[in-house]
């Protein structure tokens, strides 16, 4: 079944071209343009550079200053996915700062103490002596794996994202959503799928997947997320090759995506769920809801 059309993708279009930032511009263009433009979204992208290493300016818009922060740059390298630029010198250098903020027990902190002095959410606490999280370790190794990146760093970042991954125990969905992320690149595939189907029976036994979005009051919402801030099937599997992709039936699949077609706005673009906390980091965080959406629909058929 065809989930988006030329009407559906025109209207992003329109919302992009007039509220997009230019980097969700150029990523735009190199996905739906005419021709793939990986220089355009690379340029966009070092924009957000930070002196000394890293990714900041709000390049992940909750992330606000000029100090890097981990956070950052597991947005830094989906984006360098996208643009086929992890395989050579850039992937390395992400592997080279990765390594100036990990912790002994090869994980990386969520945010730094550096965030404190910048506007930042509520909901993001800043530790003097932060630990490594799943959260972000996983966003930045997991793009490098599944490009065939070798680098020291990527080595300690597997141990940690394994042991993890098999401590997941009671849950939220955004720590599954970033363990699933991982199980997708890690190389040894039987673990990878044995962890998979763990997490797929704890996904829908803690009730952590809305499976009719008729039926809302069936889903536990975790602490601290905001009413509405739900997650469907294609949010734990963005793409049919998922391992996740094998937790829901073809049907709780189609259910979800014609919610998902369902939920673009007037303007065009889709909204963000999750808690707002400024209105500037609601817009600036819009036009990538908007194409993590056209990239899911048309994924699964577009």
């Amino acid at each position: 079944m065809a989930w988006i059309d030329d009407s559906t993708i025109e209207r992003a279009a329109d919302y992009l071209w007039t509220a997009g930032r230019v980097l969700e511009q150029r990523r735009f263009a190199h996905h739906f343009g005419p021709a793939p433009d990986p220089a355009g979204v690379l340029a966009a992208l070092d924009a957000h550079r930070a002196p000394g290493g890293g990714w900041a300016y709000g390049l992940e818009p909750d992330v606000r200053g000029p100090a890097a922060q981990p956070l950052a740059a597991g947005a830094a390298a989906r984006v360098l996915a996208e643009a086929g630029a992890l395989a050579g010198g850039r992937g390395r250098e992400l592997c080279d700062w990765a390594s100036t903020v990990t912790t002994p027990d090869g994980g990386v902190p969520a945010v730094l103490p550096s965030l404190r002095r910048y506007p930042h959410p509520p909901f993001l606490p800043i530790a003097d002596d932060p630990p490594g999280e799943l959260l972000a370790t996983s966003q930045i190794a997991a793009p490098l794996l599944a490009a065939g990146v070798r680098h020291p760093w990527l080595d300690g970042a597997r141990r940690f994202c394994r042991a993890a991954i098999e401590a997941i125990g009671a849950t939220h969905p955004y720590e599954v959503i970033t363990a699933v992320g991982y199980l997708d690149a890690e190389p040894d595939r039987d673990w990878a799928a044995e962890q998979a189907a763990r997490l797929g029976e704890s996904v829908r036994s803690q009730q952590l997947v809305l499976l009719d979005p008729d039926r809302p009051g069936q889903v536990r919402l975790a602490p601290g997320y905001a009413p509405g801030e739900f997650h469907l099937p294609h949010d734990y599997a963005p793409r049919p090759d998922s391992l996740a992709h094998a937790w829901f039936t073809p049907a709780e699949l189609d259910r979800g995506l014609a919610h998902l077609v369902s939920r673009q706005l007037p303007d065009g673009g889709w909204p963000i769920t999750w808690a707002r906390w400024s209105p500037a980091t609601e817009h600036e965080a819009r036009p990538g809801v908007t194409l993590a959406a056209l990239l899911t629909l048309r994924a699964y058929g577009g």
